[in-house]
């Protein structure tokens, strides 16, 4: 299975991170990232994971992605600067994408930011399986059509999925239930 997700914020300590997510603390965040993440995540799984892993405390922040399953991919966002690149590059089952990626999947056309970029217009009535769909976070926005005014932009952000990667067949089930009426 393929799943998408962005933001993780590991070791982000500040409120405005954590609690608008429903939690007390930047550790007690930590932790039901991972364990949401296992419960969900098996280790032959790929995730491509939008920018922003962690913030602040780089070793614990190493630590918890490495507690993370699946072959993850990973798109640099803002905070992944600096020699965090080269760190997750050398974490198991961690491949650095680079800042966007243009990817095929399930004969759709995606294209992986961490920042909302515009790729295509949907116009109503239209099948939008020939255009190309940008995946993205950075907003930590709760509302995954946050920016569909602009053009087919979709948020993968935790914040915008209960804290949880979003699979491909949802996905693609959320843009029909949106588009294809």
């Amino acid at each position: 299975m393929v799943y998408f997700t962005s933001d993780l914020h590991f070791c982000h300590d500040r409120e405005f991170i954590y609690g608008p997510r429903g939690f007390k603390s930047v550790h007690e965040m930590n932790e039901a990232i991972v364990s949401n993440w296992n419960k969900l995540i098996t280790w032959e799984d790929e995730v491509y994971v939008l920018g922003d892993i962690m913030l602040n405390d780089i070793d614990q922040g190493i630590k918890l992605w490495n507690q993370l399953a699946g072959k993850k991919h990973i798109i640099l966002g803002n905070h992944d600067v600096g020699n965090r690149p080269d760190l997750y590059t050398k974490c198991h089952d961690t491949t650095v994408e680079g800042y966007a990626m243009p990817i095929r999947i399930d004969h759709r056309n995606f294209y992986l930011s961490h920042y909302p970029s515009i790729t295509d217009h949907y116009h109503e009535g239209e099948s939008f399986r020939n255009c190309v769909i940008n995946l993205c976070g950075h907003s930590h926005t709760k509302d995954r059509f946050a920016d569909i005014d602009k053009g087919l932009i979709y948020h993968v952000e935790l914040d915008a999925h209960d804290i949880i990667p979003v699979s491909m067949d949802q996905i693609i089930e959320d843009l029909k239930k949106r588009l294809e009426v």
